[in-house]
């Protein structure tokens, strides 16, 4: 992601997890794809106060090492959003709900930079979590001078 993407998503980003989950104190979700977004998050709110810090889930546990799926420190209990770089289908956000949940953290819900606008926002919702999209498809479409379904 560029330095500008960075810079934009953290903004963007930070300003919907203060609007939309307040209590927040961790983001982050299924890697690869959650990683560049959470950590500009957090970086914008070590600058802004007070702190977000992120996290990776692993979509397996390693062999070695701690042996765990969470990386990055997340405690029993602590309020978190799962971030979503593409939400499609939803499963990267629902597996990453799952983990999450199993860790006994407290999900707040899940952020979503771009929402296909595919079914993956009402899975999520049907669980009882919130969603809440930075932008839709339909969005870039007419941000790029196209107008959705034609």
């Amino acid at each position: 992601m560029s330095a500008e993407g960075q810079f934009l998503v953290g903004a963007v980003g930070l300003e919907a997890v203060r609007a939309h989950f307040p209590r927040a104190r961790w983001i982050g979700g299924l890697t690869l794809g959650a990683d560049p977004l959470a950590c500009a998050i957090a970086h914008r709110s070590w600058l802004e106060g007070p702190p977000l810090d992120a996290f990776t889930v692993r979509k397996s546990a390693k062999d070695h090492g701690t042996g765990q799926r969470i990386e990055g420190g997340v405690p029993r209990a602590a309020p978190v959003v799962i971030m979503e770089d593409t939400l499609t289908r939803g499963g990267s956000a629902l597996e990453a709900l799952q983990v999450l949940d199993d860790h006994g953290a407290e999900i707040l819900g899940v952020l979503a930079l771009v929402d296909r606008e595919a079914g993956g926002s009402s899975r999520i919702r049907a669980g009882g979590h919130e969603v809440v999209s930075l932008f839709t498809a339909n969005d870039i479409l007419r941000a790029a001078g196209h107008e959705p379904g034609a």
